[in-house]
């Protein structure tokens, strides 16, 4: 049996991966299994509900943000409490956190739930579509406080030392996901709705499942605890898990606003293009989402213990592994442009050859996302919410949205696509900045 790895560690490239591996393939597989629902809408229910699918998405993941905040922020302060050797206190802000996101859940259920009709119709969908969003938004929302909680866990998981653990729920949940889909979509015929249906129970058992590990003796390094409401640790989990917050916000603005481009420019078939690149790029992105999720309770503990050598080593070890799966996914993205056209779209000449063609320009993006991403997930972890939060609202919500909108006008139809090329050129500029600026009083490099 592999001996443990804890976060107290010192991190070779080959235990950086290995600890961190659990947490790429949790990622990789909620992505792969996102693409199988899309996958079976596309070809099973047609281009119109798939298209609905893609439009009102945005929206129910910008409902379960607090879960990524909560979820990352929570992991920083609880890794560096338990670096600091607070272990009770640990317990209690794990134990509170985990009782408001779930509350958060059930929160939002109820007010997102009468805005589905004008949301869906405000993003730009024609009367053809507005009952499908309807429909598949109420059925998500019906799970929405469980998926706050998957969220939540994929990141606490990795700061039990438990990240194995969170990958096999993600494999239960996900392949749960997929029998529904060929049960309720393939073999029965629901459509959207069967579709809505696979997602929303896979997501309940996504975060039952851990619900029931904390709940019962185990062997982890958190544990339900009784707790005092603690408005100190939720502020500063909050101030940590800044840069989730808002670059999910931004992301979501920007994932509505490609639609509205693109609804005005091409029609459904651009927001259904743009829905196939973007499950391509869950999955690589997913890569280095992982990773990042993996990696920050190491960069969270070795800074609150004061160990900078350790905070050093990982930090120059995580830079060169994530540039080289950059360019390892451009490369792949390039390859399998044609064929992953083909297979969702291939019984429509003209959305096969449009996604094709905009999926090799948006893959140039993969070069510089990693850096981008990972080095704002780093703040993170040592606990600097702020500078996180503003290289990922800026790469986001400042330079995507300026872009989306302005070079159309420039390119036609393509200036959509070269809008993250733009966006991550810029960002690139600030995260380096800002490497630069705190790398003494962090001393990780």
């Amino acid at each position: 049996m592999p001996q443990t790895i804890k976060l107290s560690d010192h991190f070779t490239y080959g235990k950086l991966l290995r600890f961190t591996l659990p947490s790429m393939g949790m990622m990789i597989f909620t992505s792969v299994y996102s693409v199988v629902d899309g996958l079976f809408v596309s070809n099973f229910a047609g281009k119109t509900p798939f298209a609905a699918l893609n439009l009102i998405f945005p929206f129910l993941m910008f409902l379960s943000i607090v879960g990524f905040m909560f979820g990352t922020g929570g992991s920083a302060l609880i890794a560096k409490t338990m670096g600091e050797g607070k272990p009770l206190t640990a317990n209690r802000i794990f134990s509170m956190l985990v009782c408001v996101g779930f509350l958060s859940g059930l929160l939002f259920a109820a007010v997102g739930w009468p805005l589905l009709d004008n949301i869906s119709r405000l993003l730009g969908a024609d009367e053809s579509m507005v009952s499908d969003c309807v429909m598949y938004g109420r059925i998500l929302l019906i799970g929405l406080p469980f998926f706050i909680l998957q969220i939540m866990f994929q990141s606490l998981l990795v700061t039990a030392e438990k990240p194995r653990l969170g990958f096999r729920v993600t494999i239960i949940s996900g392949v749960l996901n997929m029998l529904l889909d060929v049960l309720l979509v393939g073999v029965l015929g629901f459509g959207l709705k069967g579709a809505a249906w696979a997602t929303t129970l896979s997501q309940m058992c996504g975060g039952l499942v851990p619900l029931v590990y904390f709940l019962s003796p185990n062997s982890s390094r958190l544990h339900f605890v009784r707790f005092k409401f603690d408005g100190s640790a939720l502020r500063q989990t909050c101030f940590n898990g800044m840069s989730e917050f808002f670059s999910n916000i931004s992301g979501t603005v920007v994932s509505m606003l490609y639609n509205y481009q693109l609804m005005k420019y091409i029609g459904e078939d651009g927001v259904a293009a743009y829905g196939i690149i973007m499950y391509l790029a869950f999955v690589f992105m997913a890569i280095m989402i992982g990773y990042g999720m993996g990696s920050a309770p190491i960069v969270s503990f070795h800074y609150g213990a004061d160990n900078r050598e350790e905070l050093k080593n990982v930090f120059s070890k995580s830079m060169t592994l994530i540039a080289a799966i950059g360019v390892l996914q451009f490369i792949l993205a390039q390859i399998l442009a044609q064929p992953l056209a083909q297979i969702f779209a291939g019984y429509d000449s003209g959305l096969h050859n449009l996604t094709c063609c905009a999926m090799r320009i948006y893959s140039v993006s993969f070069l510089l996302m990693g850096i981008n991403g990972y080095t704002s997930a780093f703040f993170t972890a040592l606990n600097n919410g702020v500078v996180s939060a503003v290289l990922s609202t800026y790469r986001t919500l400042v330079c995507e949205t300026s872009a989306v909108l302005l070079l159309p006008a420039i390119f036609g139809v393509n200036g959509i696509w070269y809008a993250i090329i733009f966006a991550e050129s810029a960002a690139l500029i600030l995260t380096v900045a800002m490497l630069l600026k705190h790398r003494k009083r962090y001393g990780y490099a």
